[in-house]
């Protein structure tokens, strides 16, 4: 059993005396009218307050169920027999309880969460270490790639002789192939610049801040257009571009591209 706190002892034995004392008034003043009986012993457990509050109520019920009428020749005034008033409602549940259940809170309304779970990880060590993985394995694959395949170099550049054909290396030969299609100021100018300013657009168009392929459908399409547009252009010249940078079928005429 748990044992009671001795503060709570002493608030209900005060406010037991409170009680006694207006009871046992009224014994008294009862005892000498002569006619009353005392109280019985459970009235005088309830408080006084109680009390006067059940009181009030019952004459405010019998006040309203009563109605009082005015004699048309005697002038006295005669009043009727009151209507039995309903009972009047107690606050206590089937076995006599008074406690009542006001609300269910949850716990998210007291419990505020501030750091809200985000699909982010730290650089350190995370990525850095994976990122360094990825570097050491690359690097060993390089190494282990050119003990057992020969890279030969080309012979020495002779100024007075221009190979034919003259193709930059691999990663400039889409915009070389442009040169071939458009004025110089359009392929190297204004076609290069408009792709430079809409990569400064793209962070302002799509503001989608997942990091899921699924989710960057817009990023994702745009991405493939650009790098099918640069390597198809990279492949014609590479391998559809023979002397004089002429168009040539490389099953045909052989293939004009050395790395």
């Amino acid at each position: 059993m748990t044992e009671i706190p001795e503060h709570l002892r002493k608030r209900a034995a005060e406010a037991k005396a409170k009680a006694q004392g207006p009871s046992d008034e009224g014994s008294s003043d009862a005892g000498s009218s002569g006619g009353e009986s005392a109280p019985s012993g459970a009235a005088s457990k309830i408080p006084a307050h109680l009390l006067e509050r059940s009181k009030s109520a019952k004459s405010r019920g019998d006040e309203g169920a009563g109605t009082a009428v005015a004699a048309a020749g005697g002038g006295t005034a005669v009043a009727t027999a009151p209507a039995p008033a309903a009972a009047v409602p107690t606050m206590t549940g089937p076995a006599g309880h008074t406690q009542r259940l006001l609300t269910v809170v949850k716990s998210g309304s007291i419990q505020d969460i501030k750091a809200q779970p985000l699909d982010k990880v730290h650089t350190w060590p995370h990525l850095i270490v994976v990122e360094f993985g990825a570097a050491l394995a690359v690097t060993a694959f390089l190494t282990v790639f050119s003990i057992f395949v020969n890279a030969p170099l080309l012979r020495l550049a002779d100024v007075n002789a221009t190979p034919n054909p003259s193709k930059a290396p691999w990663y400039f030969l889409g915009l070389q192939e442009l040169l071939t299609m458009f004025h110089p100021m359009v392929a190297g100018v204004t076609i290069p610049g408009i792709g430079l300013f809409a990569l400064m657009l793209a962070p302002y168009v799509d503001r989608n801040p997942s990091n899921k392929p699924e989710d960057r459908k817009f990023a994702v399409s745009v991405f493939t257009y650009f790098m099918m547009f640069w390597a198809v252009l990279v492949i014609i010249g590479s391998f559809f571009r023979g002397p004089g940078f002429n168009f040539v079928f490389p099953w045909v005429e052989g293939i004009f591209f050395d790395l």
